[in-house]
């Protein structure tokens, strides 16, 4: 009797591992594609949240990576969010350590080819110097503009507030 409930202890503890080490993926999704072009608007009153939200992005494009499809991604940066992009930006803005993430965030998502565009009504708007925008960043002149343009162009919307 022992070594039968050993034995039904073994299997079953057996097919949970064997559940557990399969990773969840988004075969049905990307059935039949090689390419994703997306566009995230990010309208943010909070730098933590920008900073989290960029990293996910940095990980979605890994998942798109890592399930064979090509990422092709866009980022607009509109609104308040913009005040958190600046090398001049201080304490009565966010958090030091908060800003040097997002500035570390959009070097690596640069690095990976993600393009990242600042809305210069936004800025101007928000009182940010152009001039002082993280290494990374392209000025665009409308951020809605701009999302409408990548959408035109077949890139699919993701908006992030």
């Amino acid at each position: 009797m022992r070594a039968m409930l050993l034995l039904l202890f073994t299997v079953v503890l057996g097919i949970g591992q064997a559940q557990a080490d399969v990773a969840a993926d988004d075969a049905a999704a990307l059935a039949g594609i090689t390419e994703a072009k997306g566009v995230f608007q990010i309208d943010f009153t909070e730098a933590e949240k920008t900073a989290f939200y960029l990293e996910v992005i940095r990980g979605t494009h890994a998942n798109f990576v890592r399930q064979g499809v090509d990422p092709d991604l866009v980022i607009v940066f509109i609104g308040p969010t913009v005040q958190f992009l600046s090398t001049a930006a201080g304490e009565d803005v966010a958090d030091p350590a908060v800003l040097m993430r997002i500035e570390e965030e959009v070097a690596r998502l640069a690095d990976l080819g993600v393009r990242l565009e600042v809305c210069a009504v936004a800025t101007e708007v928000f009182g940010v110097d152009n001039d002082t925008l993280f290494e990374g960043l392209d000025l665009t002149g409308d951020g809605f503009v701009a999302m409408i343009g990548w959408q035109s162009q077949g890139y699919h919307p993701v908006t992030l507030f």
